[in-house]
């Protein structure tokens, strides 16, 4: 970047998370939540130090979210130089999920039948009523809200509802043995597997404390999966149309919309519509728009 800017050539720098401000807030989640870690978070100062030296060089500076965006201003970076580029991702034919509310015939009419709040999908290899089945699906570290997860879940262990976490375990042994009944974890999985776990949920859930852009949502959304998540991964989620947005760290928050599948279930089908036409916004075509913006804002 020295050489480009000594001999006239632009530079466009992405940045893919938040930086200081994100090692910052793990290690006040590892205070917060001692044991729970199985490594503390080590970064050298000489790490920020490039970073910031490549800011300062940087004619533009891509982040992929408003979080990031404001983490960086937090650090120094002229406002002027930082540009939002949401990532994309280019989904394959699914297929439609096909939903099956409880409903059943009576006296030669539809008639909505009583299921305490039960949920049923005709798909795949789930055919018969069940849990609502909500998927946290990446790291399972602190900076994902892990923490929190299982703190809503022990206080749904008596609901209809069961928690899948599938990915490479990143808290200790004692700290997964808080988890309540109702969770399940799975460990590592290979990327040709996702999908089966994707088609096996009927939510899935994010609550992540720092992510600069977060695919998953984009995923499980082409999946036809609703995604309550927190504002700190990317805006793609419109509360209340194709999933829902909650405070970061706010058990009660997750406690209550998880309730609120469970006494809505009607939301699942129109939010699983939602979330597919969603997930088709965020093309490869509509990245490379932006980053040509980016570029021409530079000529102009």
């Amino acid at each position: 970047m020295e050489w480009c800017r000594e001999t006239g050539i632009r530079c466009i720098l992405n940045q893919m998370d938040p930086s200081r401000v994100e090692v910052e807030l793990v290690r006040s989640e590892e205070k917060q939540w001692p044991g729970w870690a199985l490594e503390a978070i080590q970064v050298p100062e000489a790490y920020f130090a490039r970073r910031e030296r490549e800011w300062a060089l940087a004619d533009r500076v891509v982040v992929n979210s408003e979080f990031s965006r404001q983490a960086l201003l937090r650090q120094g970076v002229p406002s002027e130089k930082l540009v939002v580029v949401p990532l994309c991702f280019e989904r394959e034919e699914l297929g439609d999920r096909r939903w099956e509310m409880g409903y059943g015939k009576a006296e030669g009419r539809d008639q909505k039948l009583e299921v305490n709040s039960e949920f049923q999908i005709s798909d795949f290899s789930i055919s018969a009523f069940s849990p609502l089945r909500v998927l946290f699906l990446g790291q399972v570290i602190l900076r994902k809200g892990i923490q929190y997860l299982l703190a809503a879940a022990r206080k749904l262990e008596r609901e209809n509802i069961h928690f899948d976490v599938v990915g490479p375990i990143g808290i200790s042994r004692e700290a997964m043995a808080t988890a309540p009944g109702n969770v399940t974890f799975h460990g590592r999985t290979g990327r040709d597997q996702t999908a089966d776990w994707y088609r096996r949920s009927h939510l899935f859930v994010l609550p992540t404390l720092s992510d600069g852009f977060a695919i998953t949502q984009l995923e499980a959304m082409a999946h036809g999966l609703p995604v309550i998540t927190t504002p700190c991964c990317g805006e793609v989620v419109s509360d209340g149309v194709d999933g829902f947005i909650i405070p970061a760290r706010d058990v009660g928050a997750l406690v209550r919309t998880f309730q609120r599948y469970l006494a809505q279930p009607d939301l699942l089908p129109a939010q699983s519509a939602a979330a597919r036409v969603k997930a088709g916004q965020f093309t490869l075509g509509r990245l490379a728009e932006n980053l040509r913006r980016v570029e021409e804002g530079l000529t102009c």
